[in-house]
């Protein structure tokens, strides 16, 4: 059983490491000070790139259930996150995970909505 539990544990830390990997070539910077942790490992994306596609899934979801977002609540979402950013950046406010992750989810949600927007105009076009 032990043996076991020790196979089982190198499969995750080879899988931990492989997600990692995906996370670092998507763009994250993964700075682990900016990152969620479960059972003392990273998550490969930092708490906004987390909530981006977390906000994707959300985007996702609401297009099946025939929800859209109006434009401008759209790039609200997508403002909301750049001043989240900015206001870290120049040390005004400092940002953390939590508001990180709920700003990038918004942002997702609004991005995807907007693409979404996009390709029902193309497609009538054609």
């Amino acid at each position: 059983m032990q043996n076991l539990n020790k196979k089982l544990k190198c499969k995750l830390l080879l899988l931990h490491r492989y997600f990692m990997h995906i996370g670092k070539y998507s763009g994250c910077h993964q700075m682990p000070e900016r990152s969620f942790f479960i059972n003392g490992m990273q998550f490969p994306l930092c708490a906004r790139c987390t909530g981006i596609l977390a906000g994707y899934l959300v985007g996702v979801l609401l297009f099946v259930l025939k929800i859209f977002v109006p434009i401008e609540v759209c790039l609200c979402f997508g403002l909301v996150m750049l001043g989240d950013w900015y206001m870290q950046y120049i040390d005004v406010l400092p940002s953390t995970n939590i508001r990180r992750f709920i700003t990038g989810t918004l942002c997702g949600i609004g991005y995807l909505q907007i693409l979404i927007k996009i390709f029902y105009m193309v497609a009538k076009m054609v």
